[in-house]
């Protein structure tokens, strides 16, 4: 059926069959070497059952054993569109590795309505603990990443994540990942009040 049970143009649309139509999204970018700034990038599955992945930027001068502050990131759209495999955030974190000299994990986490929250946050927070857990050995991680030195990074509902995973951090223990600071753009906030249609 093509009626409309819930329009939130233009981010989506929930029609009554039950399907929905993303109306902002960019197209998927493969993992690279990054032109213009030498980043290299590859995906990892981080939970296979939930699903949660996510890419690994890595800067062009990276040398094993040189270890670099990790930006753990989050994307933005409203909790609800985009991908950290899309062209918009491939493009993103490409310079921003470059020009922070950083190691960067772009979190590929559930959208909503279909898992609504608190999905993203459980699985932001399943990225962390990958991390903190080892990694599954991922050799980018351990032979460039300085966990002593962890942001947490987002924009938009992307910011919101970020915030709830430093917070999670304050009070859940994590055994090698050691945040110092977040990196919250344009953060994306709710009030205290559910609007109509959101889930309680």
């Amino acid at each position: 059926s093509g009626e409309v049970l819930l329009d939130f143009s233009p981010i989506y649309r929930v029609y009554k069959d039950g399907r929905v139509e993303r109306l902002l999204k960019s197209d998927k970018a493969p993992p690279s070497e990054d032109p213009a700034t030498g980043v290299r990038s590859k995906d990892v599955v981080i939970d296979s059952d939930i699903p949660v992945s996510a890419r690994i930027y890595l800067p062009a001068d990276s040398v094993p054993g040189e270890r670099k502050p990790l930006v753990i990131y989050f994307h933005g759209g409203g909790f609800a569109v985009e991908s950290a495999f899309g062209q918009l955030y491939h493009a993103h974190l490409n310079p921003l590795t470059a020009t922070s000299n950083v190691v960067a994990v772009s979190v590929e986490y559930r959208l909503a309505p279909e898992h609504p929250l608190p999905a993203a946050y459980e699985d932001a927070w399943a990225a962390v603990k990958w991390i903190d857990s080892g990694s599954d050995g991922d050799e980018w991680i351990s032979s460039f990443a300085d966990l002593n030195r962890v942001f947490f990074a987002g924009d938009s509902a992307g910011a919101n994540i970020a915030h709830y995973v430093a917070v999670r951090a304050g009070s859940d223990r994590l055994e090698s990942v050691n945040p110092i600071g977040a990196i919250l753009n344009c953060p994306f906030f709710g009030g205290e009040e559910a609007l109509e249609n959101e889930h309680q």
